[in-house]
C-alpha cells in the first residue's frame, strides 16, 4: 500500500519522503548506555533523572523498547541485546551484548533485572542465559508475565500461553 501511494503522488512527494528517510538514517544512531536507537547519546530514556536506575529491563531489539514505552507503565532503564541466542542461525552469546549487560549490572547500583524477551524458543533461552549470568552477582532476575490478550478468547488459546497465564496470575 505504501509503494502504491508514492507511486500515485507526484515526483516532489517521493522526492521529500527519500529525503526524509536518509535523514532518519544519517541521524540515527546506538545510545552507548542502552544500545537503544536514538538521535543524540545518550537517548532521552538514559538521560531522564526520573527513570528509576535500579531496575534495568532487557529486551531483544529496539522496537521491543520501543512497544513498552508505549504501554507508559515502565519507569525504569532498559538494555538492547540485538537480538535472541538461535544456534541454529548461527547467533551465540558472542554476537549480543550480554558483555555490555554484564559490565552495567556489575558497575552497581542495579537491584533487578526484567528480562523482555520473546515467548518464542530463541527468546526463551536468552532469557534462561541472561539469569544465568545475572543472578550470580546477586541480583534480582524476573521475568515478563505471558497471557492471554486483551480482547482474546481462553478457548482460542493454546497450551503454553494458558499455562503461563496460570502462572503469572495475581490476586484481585
Amino acid at each position: 500500500r505504501p509503494a502504491f501511494f508514492v507511486l500515485r503522488s507526484d515526483h516532489s512527494y517521493a522526492a521529500t519522503l527519500a529525503q526524509a528517510l536518509l535523514g532518519v538514517k544519517e541521524q540515527s544512531r546506538l545510545c552507548t548506555r542502552c544500545f537503544g536507537l536514538t538521535e543524540r547519546d545518550p537517548c532521552t530514556i538514559c538521560a531522564d533523572p526520573r527513570r528509576n536506575p535500579a531496575e534495568v529491563c532487557v529486551v531483544e531489539e529496539a522496537s521491543d523498547l520501543m512497544a513498552l514505552e508505549r504501554a507508559q507503565e515502565y519507569r525504569g532503564l532498559y538494555h538492547v541485546l540485538g537480538g535472541a541466542l538461535a544456534p541454529l542461525d548461527g547467533i551465540g552469546p558472542e554476537h549480543l551484548r550480554f558483555d555490555e549487560l554484564l559490565a552495567r549490572v556489575g558497575a552497581g547500583g542495579v537491584e533487578e533485572v526484567i528480562v523482555a524477551t520473546n515467548p518464542s524458543p530463541e527468546g526463551e533461552a536468552t532469557a534462561l542465559y541472561v539469569a544465568r549470568l545475572v543472578r550470580p552477582l546477586g541480583i534480582r532476575v524476573t521475568r515478563i508475565a505471558r497471557g492471554i490478550p486483551v480482547g482474546g478468547d481462553v478457548e482460542y488459546a493454546d497450551a503454553v500461553t494458558l499455562s503461563r497465564s496460570l502462572e503469572g496470575r495475581r490476586e484481585i
